[in-house]
């Protein structure tokens, strides 16, 4: 018998003769003091979330690519890691082709005199670019390959999309030295403590939303909930704790002995939640 057998063998006699004591846990402990009505949930988080400098942006189901796309603009963010296998990563994908398409259109009319649809010599670039996935497109470039031809010729100046699809291996300084900003999913909140629930996957991993300096997070106002307990149960952890589950308040922030804040010392320097609004 190995030792390991040895040792579960001991555990197990043990036990033997023992009674298992009900479980008389009072759940109101952890949850009374932390139940908010539904119509102050989002106020509450929000309200916490903003006083440790997140971003808030309210928005809808089916405009939330338009407002992602303006304030990357404003930011001046150039390129957006997103996870292209989720239900958002694909919509986003979807609605980024829409809109190139459109620009397309008009750069094509702007170029042909009196609408005579004259020939355009050369290529028109998508500014469309999930580099990685093997389009092989003479007008998108391989990841880590140096400049980006398609976001440089951009018509409707999107950001170029990168998936994330490969091991972190091959593409490490990329990720940390040309990847200023993420999108992710997020399975919920807790309004007492204004924080965001993540559980990292294999499709959203967790260096998404730690490595990039600006990290974009959707949130579904309906999973906002009062507090962890109640979460917990909704998400049904009883059933199947996941590998990794993450509560982010806000961007990082760390300071030394001095007192002097500093925000991105350990991960990213601003975080934007934009809560989907039920409909």
């Amino acid at each position: 018998m190995s030792a390991k057998a040895r040792i579960l063998d001991k555990l197990r006699h043990s036990l033997a003769g023992t009674e298992t004591l009900p479980d008389d846990f009072d759940e109101t402990l952890v949850t009374e003091p932390w139940r908010y009505p539904p119509e102050q949930r989002l106020a509450r988080l929000r309200e916490l979330m903003e006083a440790v400098r997140t971003e808030i942006h309210l928005t809808s189901q089916t405009q939330w690519p338009d407002l992602l796309a303006a304030l990357l603009a404003e930011k001046q963010l150039t390129r957006l890691l997103i996870a292209p296998e989720t239900d958002h990563g694909r919509q986003l994908t979807a609605h980024w082709s829409t809109r190139s398409d459109a620009s397309l259109s008009t750069l094509s009319l702007s170029l042909s005199p009196q609408g005579r649809g004259d020939r355009i010599d050369g290529p028109v670039l998508s500014p469309l670019s999930l580099e990685g996935r093997g389009a092989g497109g003479e007008g998108e470039t391989a990841a880590g390959s140096g400049t980006d031809s398609t976001q440089e010729h951009s018509p409707s100046d999107l950001p170029a999309l990168h998936a994330y699809d490969r091991p972190v291996e091959e593409w490490k300084h990329e990720l940390f030295h040309d990847t200023p900003a993420s999108l992710t999913g997020t399975v919920g909140a807790i309004a007492a403590t204004g924080s965001l629930i993540l559980c990292p996957d294999r499709h959203e991993p967790r260096l998404m939303s730690l490595v990039p300096p600006v990290h974009f997070a959707l949130l579904r106002a309906s999973t906002i909930h009062d507090n962890l307990y109640e979460a917990q149960r909704a998400l049904n952890w009883r059933a199947g704790m996941p590998t990794n589950a993450l509560l982010i308040s806000g961007p990082s922030k760390t300071a030394d002995i001095e007192q002097v804040l500093a925000y991105g010392a350990h991960g990213p320097k601003d975080l934007v939640v934009l809560i989907l609004e039920d409909a």
